[in-house]
C-alpha cells in the first residue's frame, strides 16, 4: 500500500516556486519546481497560476489526484502582511489542493527549515531584509518588512543604493573620500561615478544590475575602505536590532536559542559582518547561538505543515533526512 499524500509544501519566492508533496509519514513522494511568485507585479490569481503549475506537475508525478492533500502549507514572497497571508490563503483554498491552507512569510519557511523544533529567530538579507521568530505555542514575532516606510535598512538593493550616495558625493566634494569612487564605476568597466551615474539615469546599465555592486562594497571593505566598511558595520547592527527585537517579543533574551542568518548577503559569510553580528549579539542576547542555514527553505515550508497536522517525531525526522 502507497502512503497518503498529507502536506503540499509550497516556497515561493520571488524568482522561483519549489514545491513537495508530503506523505503521512514524513515521505517526499514528489517535487517540482516553478518560476518566481510575483503579486504585486502580475497579481494574485495570475502569481497562483505559476504556482499551479508546478503543483500540477508535482501531482502528476506522484499520481495523487487534486484535493487528496490534507492540508497545504505555503510560505511565499510578498506575503508580508497578515492580511496579505489571508488573501492568498483564501486564494489558495480556491484552486481546492487541500482541505486546509495555511500561508506565511517566505521567511518562516528559512526559519523552520534551520530548526529541530518551532523556537528561534531568523535575519533573511538578500535584496531586502526581514526578521521573523516563532515558538512552539504558536506565538511569532515579525516585522512588516516593506522597504523604508516600514523602517527597514539594509539587503542588498540597498546596501547598493547607499554604496551610490557615498561614492557620488566624495567624487564631487560633497563627501568624504572613499575607494567606491574607484571599485563601483570600475565593476562595470567605467572610469569615473560621473561615467556610472549617466549610465544608470540613461538606461545604459539596467537598474536591475545595481544589486551586482553589494559584493564590490564587501570587497571594498574588505581592503580596509573606512566608508564601505562604516557601512557593513551599521548592517550589522540593523540584522542584531531585529533579532534582538523579535526574541525580546517572545521572551527569549535569556535564553539558549538559535538566531538563524539567510539570504544572500548573509549566506556569502563576508568576515567582518558575521563579526560584526556575533559581536554585538554576544552583548544584546549573550545566550543566542547563531547559525547560518544551510537546508532549502521547502524543506520549512514542509515541516511547518507536519507540525499542523500533528504529525510525529519520526516523520519530522524522515522529512528531514530527505534534504539534508
Amino acid at each position: 500500500m502507497g502512503v497518503n499524500a498529507s502536506v503540499l509544501a509550497i516556497d515561493a519566492g520571488n524568482s522561483k516556486t519549489d514545491v513537495a508533496l508530503i506523505g503521512e509519514d514524513g515521505t517526499v513522494l514528489s517535487t517540482a519546481r516553478g518560476g518566481g511568485f510575483q503579486p504585486p507585479v502580475i497579481g494574485v490569481e495570475t502569481a497562483v497560476d505559476v504556482l499551479a503549475s508546478a503543483i500540477g506537475q508535482a501531482l502528476a508525478a506522484s499520481g495523487e489526484p487534486v484535493g487528496s492533500v490534507e492540508h497545504v502549507s505555503a510560505c511565499l514572497a510578498n506575503a508580508d502582511l497578515p492580511v496579505e497571508e489571508a488573501e492568498l490563503a483564501e486564494a489558495l483554498l480556491g484552486r481546492g489542493w487541500g482541505r486546509t491552507v495555511e500561508v506565511r512569510n517566505d521567511t518562516f519557511a528559512i526559519l523552520r527549515a534551520a530548526l529541530d523544533e518551532p523556537r528561534g529567530v531568523a535575519v533573511v538579507c538578500g535584496a531586502g531584509i526581514n526578521c521573523v521568530g516563532m515558538v512552539p505555542d504558536g506565538r511569532t514575532a515579525r516585522f512588516p518588512a516593506i522597504g523604508r516606510i516600514s523602517g527597514d535598512w539594509g539587503g542588498g538593493s540597498g546596501l547598493a543604493e547607499e554604496a551610490l550616495w557615498f561614492a557620488a558625493r566624495a567624487e564631487d566634494g560633497r563627501g568624504e573620500p572613499t575607494e567606491l569612487v574607484r571599485t563601483l564605476p570600475g565593476h562595470f568597466g567605467l572610469g569615473s561615478m560621473y561615467e556610472l551615474i549617466e549610465a544608470l539615469h540613461r538606461g545604459l546599465i539596467p537598474a536591475g544590475r545595481r544589486h551586482e555592486l553589494t559584493p564590490v562594497l564587501f570587497a571594498t571593505s574588505a581592503a580596509g575602505d573606512a566608508v564601505a566598511s562604516a557601512l557593513v558595520d551599521r548592517l550589522a547592527g540593523e540584522v542584531v536590532s531585529m533579532a534582538t527585537v523579535a526574541l525580546g517579543r517572545l521572551g527569549l533574551l535569556a535564553e539558549e536559542v538559535p538566531v538563524v542568518l539567510g539570504g544572500s548577503v548573509l549566506a556569502a559569510r563576508h568576515s567582518r559582518l558575521d563579526e560584526g553580528i556575533a559581536r554585538l549579539l554576544s552583548e544584546r542576547a549573550p545566550k543566542a547561538v547563531v547559525q547560518v542555514v544551510a537546508e532549502p527553505p521547502v524543506l520549512g515550508a514542509a515541516l511547518l505543515g507536519l507540525d499542523h497536522t500533528g504529525a510525529p517525531a519520526g516523520a519530522h525526522r524522515r522529512l528531514r533526512a530527505y534534504y539534508t
